[in-house]
């Protein structure tokens, strides 16, 4: 069997504080690495998606309940669950974040901002 789990798959969080949260794996790392001789991928995920907004509600109260809160870790596959979903091409999910950002506590709010920025922009204008 061929390998699914591939830079733009939609997969579902299965383990730990994101568990059964939306998230698009970045990169993958079949073979492991160094840190984590394991079968894992990077992935960059929806903590908190936006809430339903109606007419009469103020731009003040639209504007906090559109906000989207990302995540941005590294994920064993035994603790997501792939879909059959792909984001487009255009999304470009491999530059939402790389390996020197993940590194540093400034890379990874930085990665964070840009996922941000990104899932917020596609949620505006679908």
């Amino acid at each position: 069997m061929g390998k699914f789990i591939k830079a733009g798959r939609v997969v579902v969080m299965l383990q730990g504080r994101y568990a059964g949260k939306k998230a698009i794996v970045v990169k993958t790392y079949d073979d492991g690495s160094k840190a984590r001789p394991f079968g894992h991928c990077m992935v960059a995920g929806i903590d908190r998606a936006p809430l339903k907004v109606t007419r009469k509600m103020s731009k003040k109260k639209i504007t906090k309940r559109t906000k989207v809160k990302p995540f941005v870790k590294y994920v064993n596959y035994n603790h997501m669950m792939p879909t059959r979903y792909q984001v487009p091409a255009e999304m470009s999910p491999g530059s939402i974040c790389t390996d020197q950002q993940m590194e540093t506590l400034d890379g990874r709010k930085e990665a964070r901002k840009f996922a941000k920025s990104l899932f917020q922009e596609k949620f505006q204008n679908p």
